[in-house]
């Protein structure tokens, strides 16, 4: 079982999402401390990149506010190997294929993996153009995660045979952000993807309650929550860690013994 499973193994997987340098990278460090001990199963980083398509305004400004800031991606690189001193809970980057590109993808990749990440997603790159990036991750070990979109139906089950890590079910169309309801019949993408893979399915993408947690994640494997967790951080600044720790706690909490 990869490390990235092993986080699906011990009933539905609550996933944070913080965008680094948001307030500080000492700042995200400690949060992926308190997340870890306050339940979360697998942590998503953010990159920052200036132009975040997938983003909606929330987590666009957290992308703002890190590049403000002075982070770089050597710098994140620089944090996740502090932190893997102390936690080896799975932590994957979320970023976009310009981050990538720019780097250098043979680079990126070796690099992220000597550091101690376990997967990448980059949600501006299509399934048919994945290669490109999933043949270096296979050579150093990442999951590169796929995700399938509500309109991916046709598509579900050939991105569900080839995935690696688990999948990205996005609830919504349109971009992340605190969303009141859900109307995606998620449950059938999950059972299409199902009837392809044996491989975990977590649901992203407008979750920001207890109650949309626990109702998602009846469906699914696990649940992604990143614009409300980012919300906090832009409310509280340096002092968000604390705040985070409590509202990860409730929505793991939510989603216990389903």
């Amino acid at each position: 079982m990869s490390k990235i499973q092993s986080a699906f193994a011990h009933g539905k997987a609550f996933i944070p999402f913080i965008t680094c340098g948001d307030p500080t990278l000492d700042t995200t460090e400690q949060l992926v401390y308190a997340m870890e001990k306050a339940g979360a199963d697998l942590i998503e980083l953010g990159i920052p990149f200036s132009d975040p398509t997938a983003e909606g305004p929330v987590i666009q400004e957290a992308n703002n506010r890190a590049l403000s800031g002075g982070v770089t991606t050597d710098k994140i690189f620089d944090m996740v190997k502090k932190i893997r001193k102390n936690t080896q809970i799975p932590m994957v980057f979320m970023t976009y294929a310009n981050v990538v590109f720019s780097y250098g993808i043979e680079r990126f990749v070796k690099t992220a993996a000597d550091v101690g990440m376990d997967g990448i997603i980059l949600p501006d790159v299509p399934f048919e153009e994945k290669e490109e990036f999933a043949a270096t991750c296979r050579a150093h070990g990442l999951a590169l995660v796929s995700l399938i979109a509500p309109t991916s139906h046709q598509r579900v089950a050939e991105i569900a045979s080839a995935a690696e890590g688990f999948i990205y079910c996005v609830s919504s169309l349109g971009v992340t952000g605190v969303r009141s309801e859900i109307t995606t019949d998620i449950g059938e993408m999950v059972r299409l993807v199902r009837a392809a893979s044996d491989i975990p399915c977590a649901i992203g993408f407008g979750i920001s309650t207890p109650e949309q947690a626990a109702k998602m994640a009846k469906e699914a494997d696990g649940v992604i929550v990143g614009s409300a967790i980012v919300k906090i951080c832009k409310e509280y600044g340096t002092d968000c860690v604390p705040k985070v720790a409590e509202y990860v706690k409730s929505m793991k909490d939510a989603i216990k013994g389903l």
